[in-house]
């Protein structure tokens, strides 16, 4: 089954590469929503995200002959999203990294014993990383949600991977300390 979705991938990548805007539409709507979240983890704007995703779809369509195919599509579109909302941050001025002093490892229970206590959990860790500083928000989504590893991050982000480790250590801490 997996094997066939790459292959439904690689067909509508090579109709792109064609012009065929239908292709695009089909990608477009086979990555939107997942694409979107990325975006809205990074940056924390709703309306910031959604300018996001229409540039990183119109980058993604534009180059797509730069697409080789060492990873799948998703991924390098993943990629293309994560730089242009990092751009946006840089570009709005904001304090990437600020140091919080006191940031001790702490370990909390999993008591959740419902679908709607887990519906309810899972909003409050949202809504909690939603209120980290953006430099902490970044790293931990970037290392969390998006799956890079420090050296990657380091690299995106321009820091070192000492840099990344320790604000991903912070951004647990004060996500624990704000779920109390």
């Amino acid at each position: 089954m997996a094997a066939n979705y790459i292959d439904i991938n690689k067909a509508l990548v090579d109709r792109c590469r064609n012009g065929d805007h239908r292709a695009q539409y089909e990608l477009y709507h086979l990555y939107a929503k997942q694409m979107y979240n990325v975006c809205v983890r990074i940056v924390n704007n709703g309306a910031d995200a959604e300018d996001i995703l229409q540039e990183s779809f119109v980058e993604a369509f534009r180059s797509i002959n730069e697409f080789r195919g060492d990873s799948s599509f998703g991924a390098w579109l993943k990629k293309i999203v994560v730089n242009r909302s990092i751009n946006n941050l840089q570009k709005r001025k904001l304090l990437l990294f600020e140091h919080i002093p006191g940031a001790d490892s702490l370990v909390y229970e999993d008591t959740i014993s419902s679908s709607d206590e887990i519906q309810y959990e899972v909003a409050k860790v949202l809504n909690a990383l939603m209120q980290l500083p953006v430099g902490y928000r970044l790293v931990l989504s970037l290392y969390l949600l998006e799956g890079y590893d420090h050296a990657e991050i380091a690299q995106i982000l321009n820091i070192t991977e000492s840099t990344s480790k320790s604000q991903y250590n912070r951004a647990k801490a004060k996500l624990r300390e704000q779920l109390k």
